[in-house]
């Protein structure tokens, strides 16, 4: 469920971003005159720039949504080891934050399983992915979020 909350999201975001590109493309072609495109090339170069930078965004979405095409998560053992598809809580001493350890779309925030609560997707590239890959309920990791280190005890994996 959460792999294709996941893919939902990223395919809203890759729709989003081809459509921007295409916005900004024809703003660089024909949103000005070409005597005013001659006054001020910097508008003509901005909006290609906006262009080009909508077309990466829109090529690393469909990207992760190809990685995501052969992601198949795997039931994780009792008492096993963290691994790519796990949700993950972890708690400190004034709050706990639930994570999904995906292969791609990292920030992203999804929803638990019947409304339950809010997980956000962190990859095994981020800080906190690499602290907990491997990792086992009980043990305590070392995580800096935003700048700051923060002691996490793993709580709960599934």
């Amino acid at each position: 469920m959460l792999v294709e909350q996941l893919t939902a999201k990223l395919r809203e975001s890759a729709t989003v971003a081809r459509k921007a590109e295409l916005a900004a493309a024809e703003e660089a072609r024909d949103g000005a005159t070409p005597g005013e495109k001659r006054e001020d090339a910097r508008v003509a170069l901005e909006q290609g720039s906006l262009a080009r930078g909508q077309a990466a965004r829109a090529a690393k979405a469909a990207g992760e949504l190809s990685a995501l095409e052969i992601f198949r998560p795997t039931p994780l053992p009792p008492r096993g080891p963290i691994t790519l598809g796990a949700v993950v809580e972890v708690e400190d001493e004034a709050q706990g934050r639930t994570f999904f350890l995906a292969p791609v779309g990292a920030g992203i925030e999804l929803v638990g399983p019947g409304g339950d609560g809010f997980l956000s997707v962190v990859t095994p590239h981020s800080p906190v992915g690499k602290a907990v890959l491997g990792r086992r309920v009980g043990d305590t990791v070392e995580v800096m979020v935003k700048g700051e280190p923060r002691e996490w005890t793993i709580t709960f994996v599934a």
